[in-house]
């Protein structure tokens, strides 16, 4: 009964906002043109606005979840054309707070104590309430200034059942409307619900928060509040408050004498440490996430909170964006085409030629631009949307990182117009580049490697020697050469066994940037190669 409640909801929204009109001219079932046909407000309401703008406030109406789909989808810009983004972009959490009296009761539950006992003060009326949670202010009764994050009560279930009508409604679209499957909606509600649930674990935001913390101990540059975790689980998060300027109040961080930019550099900065030193990002730093700390107006610093949602990338993910970055100022674009392929975004017989060319054709009036004026998210937006055609499926890491850096350059640009986004990312690239093939990174490979190398290792020498002796043997003469003896291959085989398991995993990438290892391999195999004769 309630999913009939739901899609006739549904069915209201749609036609109130003269959703109808489009959906009509398609070939869809007369069970459902019926049902549109006998709705009220079709006949009531004229249609106002464009077709973007109308959507937007359709998923208003439905409710909390259909605007954060409606917030990842304007993330998607690899999906939607641009007059679709601006208004999906605009979209809030506007939800009404629930009573402080429930969640007061919630926190009780949750960490087994009075909130009298637990907080020396707690203020039942909410600082901030979203579509997942709500969060107040409260002290403990140590005297700490915290922030106390409360689930939404119902949220889930209220989740489960609109990302279950989601996929109901893709289904039907998919099978009617033809220029609806482009938007590959099944693989977009399936990314939405692992974000949904990822956001309502708080222990889990708790423990990115904490990773963040540990990443930037002692940093100049950002400060990540801390958690009080005997007060935090799955349903309650207890931070530090912080009391920082809000990054797009651009009248208050003037007033605060705070170098704009200087802050727009470090903010650059802060991301592509993030994601090229840590391997792990806040993947929601838009302006409500982000403060900064008046109190170092001279050395800027910024303060983040809200790490439900966070990013990380492989080491192979790691190079081969880092490459493209530099091979696309270097203009090229042979190289980029060969890394799409050679990491595995695009099929192995893609004709590279022939996206060498479709790079170049969407690389090149970028170049037009002055160099600061250049968008690294739009760069990699206009590669993603070229690869497609090539049947690259995009991944959801490298979705989350393009949406960061659309916030963080949005943002930068803010701060400082002239920003120059190369200036600062390149020196970061090149250190990371340099980093991967000195001494101490082949070292805390050797270290990170030992265990498995330590149980490969008695097993090599027998079956290499196995090996090169089923190789020695002749086909057609019966008289087998005698063989070296065992000892004397143990110390190539070692050799070759060091250079192996130290490589990174894509053989270009160690020709050109970890000359060491290519030099042990192949050392260890011409020795082998003389002993074996």
């Amino acid at each position: 009964m309630r999913a009939l409640l739901r899609v006739l909801t549904l069915l209201r929204v749609l036609t109130r906002h003269r959703l109808d009109v489009p959906l009509l001219r398609q070939q869809i079932p007369f069970a459902l043109r019926l049902a549109i046909w006998l709705m009220p407000w079709r006949y009531m309401v004229p249609v106002r606005g464009s077709e973007p703008q109308r959507v937007k406030q359709a998923l208003i109406d439905l409710g909390p979840v259909f605007v954060k789909f409606g917030q990842l989808l304007a993330t998607r810009r690899d999906l939607l054309a641009e007059e679709w983004v601006e208004p999906l972009a605009t979209l809030l959490d506007k939800v009404p707070p629930f009573p402080g009296e429930e969640a007061q009761g919630i926190i009780e539950q949750a960490i087994g104590e009075p909130v009298e006992q637990a907080f020396k003060e707690f203020e039942s009326a909410p600082l901030a309430s979203a579509s997942v949670a709500q969060v107040h202010a409260a002290r403990l009764s140590t005297g700490e200034a915290v922030v106390v994050k409360v689930i939404r009560p119902g949220i889930k279930r209220l989740m489960y059942r609109d990302i279950r009508l989601m996929r109901a409604i893709a289904r039907v679209l998919n099978t009617w409307v033809p220029d609806f499957r482009r938007l590959r909606a099944h693989e977009v509600i399936n990314e939405f619900e692992k974000t949904l649930y990822d956001e309502l674990d708080l222990q889990r935001e708790a423990a990115n928060a904490s990773q963040l913390e540990r990443n930037f101990t002692d940093s100049p540059i950002l400060y990540i509040p801390q958690t009080y975790w005997q007060y935090t689980n799955r349903k309650v998060l207890v931070q530090e408050r912080i009391f920082g300027v809000p990054v797009n109040d651009i009248k208050a961080i003037d007033a605060a004498g705070i170098d704009r930019k200087e802050l727009a550099r470090v903010g650059v900065e802060i991301f592509f440490t993030q994601v090229f030193r840590d391997s792990f990002f806040h993947a929601d730093m838009h302006p409500g996430n982000i403060f900064v700390n008046p109190a170092t107006p001279s050395k800027p610093q910024y303060m983040a909170v809200d790490f439900g949602i966070v990013g990380s990338l492989t080491h192979a993910d790691q190079a081969y964006l880092a490459r493209i970055l530099l091979a696309f100022f270097e203009r090229d674009y042979q190289q980029i085409a060969q890394l799409h392929v050679d990491c595995g975004w695009l099929p192995p017989d893609t004709p590279v030629r022939e996206f060498e060319g479709a790079i170049r054709a969407v690389s090149e009036p970028i170049f037009a631009r002055p160099l600061a004026e250049i968008s690294f998210a739009q760069v990699l937006l206009g590669l993603f949307q070229t690869a497609r055609r090539f049947n690259m499926q995009v991944q959801p890491q490298l979705v989350l990182l393009q949406k960061t850096m659309l916030n963080i350059e949005g943002l930068g640009r803010q701060l400082y117009p002239q920003l120059d986004l190369w200036e600062t990312a390149q020196p970061i690239l090149r250190q990371w580049f340099k980093a991967q093939v000195s001494p101490k990174q082949v070292v805390r490979q050797l270290r990170d490697n030992w265990p498995d190398m330590a149980q490969q290792l008695p097993q090599l020498p027998g079956l290499l020697y196995k090996a090169l002796e089923q190789q020695a043997k002749p086909v057609t003469v019966p008289a087998v050469k005698p063989q070296k003896p065992r000892k004397k291959l143990l110390l190539p085989v070692l050799l070759l066994a060091v250079g192996l398991l130290t490589m990174p995993i894509h053989w270009s990438w160690l020709w050109h940037h970890a000359p060491l290892n290519s030099v042990i391999v192949i050392v260890a195999l011409l020795w082998l190669w003389r002993r074996s004769r």
